[in-house]
């Protein structure tokens, strides 16, 4: 025997109380009815708990269907019990007891929607392609080509999923409908349900004679090579849209997409900070108290850059204009980021003879008595200044 879900209880559904009053019932409708439904919400619609909300509010906003649900549960009002003798009935889910008690009056638009949009035209699915980019490739652009496996329309039956010579014919059970009604006797009286036609699955034909060469799919699955054009500036975030590339639409529709995914690889030297990229560049002791012109990597060449006099460890320079590009919403560049040279001051590990007795002359020449800095100096006066003065009150 299969599992059944038990119902959920339609007090909780509203988010109400078993006493809560009529007034407050349907406060609570009209504020889920419009959180949950697809058209006044397409982006967090939810069609399924539209459903169980109205079919809560329709058994709580009547008198009658209420009491009944108060004594017996969903069994008061489900046509399939014979009798009110307690228990949840045979409703296993809201949804199913929306159908029951709204099929005779919306004529099943919802689930003839459903049904029939399989014969309407529909867009085909999208694909995802993960690339992979040098970072000089994800600087500048790069045009590749790129193999895909992709469902394309059978070129021997047009789609139609009939071998040639051959035609759909129209299903017997819906009468090309896509669609069978069930008309079942209630307390309430008539209730229609609407239900996708299980012979034609919803399209309204019957394929007799199917295609040899896609098995009366309509479609083949095929190996292409398509053209990327990557444009400069995009990163290990960045999705670009192929159109049209994608799987082939039903019923005439449109082809779906190419989706791009991509993963920059590591750089020797550079590293990319949105549209900067950095560059950590390491000079000697005496570039840094000196000054130097030294020459150093960019993603254009070589470029010239002067070190100042008294450069310490963690000074950056910038480069304008040597950057990752900025990439529009259309997709095209526009304009470039900087360059930031980080220098790091390298204190040698090792020195030669000579190096060391350099170094002690210059230590001779500065001094080897550590002081504290002008801010540390100021500091320490001004507590002792503190204590002097506490001592003096």
């Amino acid at each position: 025997m299969a599992n059944r879900t038990m119902p959920k209880d339609l007090y909780d559904i509203l988010g109400v109380q078993r006493e809560a009053s009529a007034d407050e019932i349907k406060r609570a409708y009209r504020k889920l009815a419009k959180q949950y439904h697809p058209d006044t919400n397409p982006e967090a619609g939810d069609d399924e708990k539209f459903k169980e909300v109205s079919a809560a509010y329709a058994v709580l906003s009547d008198p009658d269907k209420r009491a009944r649900y108060d004594r017996y549960g969903l069994a008061g009002i489900d046509p399939q019990q014979g009798g009110f003798n307690g228990g949840f009935g045979g409703f296993t889910d809201l949804s199913e007891m929306f159908e029951e008690l709204f099929g005779a009056f919306t004529g099943g638009a919802r689930r003839s929607s459903a049904g029939g949009s399989r014969r309407q035209p529909r867009p085909g699915r999208d694909l995802r392609y993960d690339m992979t980019l040098t970072f000089e490739e994800s600087i500048f652009g790069v045009e590749k080509e790129i193999e895909i496996a992709r469902l394309e329309m059978c070129d021997t039956c047009h789609g139609a999923g009939a071998e040639p010579g051959t035609s759909p014919k129209r299903c017997p059970e819906c009468s090309g409908s896509g669609e069978v009604r069930q008309v079942r006797q209630t307390f309430l009286g008539s209730m229609v349900s609407v239900t996708t036609c299980p012979r034609c699955g919803g399209d309204g034909e019957i394929v007799e004679t199917p295609c040899k060469t896609c098995r009366g799919e309509g479609k083949v699955r095929k190996t292409r090579k398509i053209t990327v054009k990557v444009p400069g500036g995009v990163d290990d975030s960045t999705r670009l849209r192929v159109p049209n590339e994608g799987e082939a639409g039903e019923n005439g529709g449109p082809s779906g997409s190419v989706q791009v995914f991509f993963r920059v690889q590591k750089h020797e030297f550079f590293k990319r900070r949105e549209n900067d990229i950095i560059l950590d560049l390491q000079i000697n002791v005496s570039q840094a108290a000196l000054g130097a012109e030294v020459s150093i990597p960019t993603v254009d060449g070589p470029e010239k850059l002067i070190i100042a006099a008294g450069t310490q460890s963690g000074k950056t320079y910038t480069l304008r204009g040597h950057g990752a590009p900025r990439i529009r919403s259309d997709g095209t560049s526009a304009g470039r980021g900087d360059q930031i040279v980080v220098v790091e001051v390298i204190i040698p590990g090792r020195l030669t003879p000579e190096q060391r007795r350099l170094f002690e002359e210059l230590g001779r020449t500065l001094g080897t008595e550590v002081q504290p800095s002008k801010a540390a100096k100021g500091f320490f006066e001004r507590v002792a200044e503190f204590f002097g003065g506490s001592e003096s009150r």
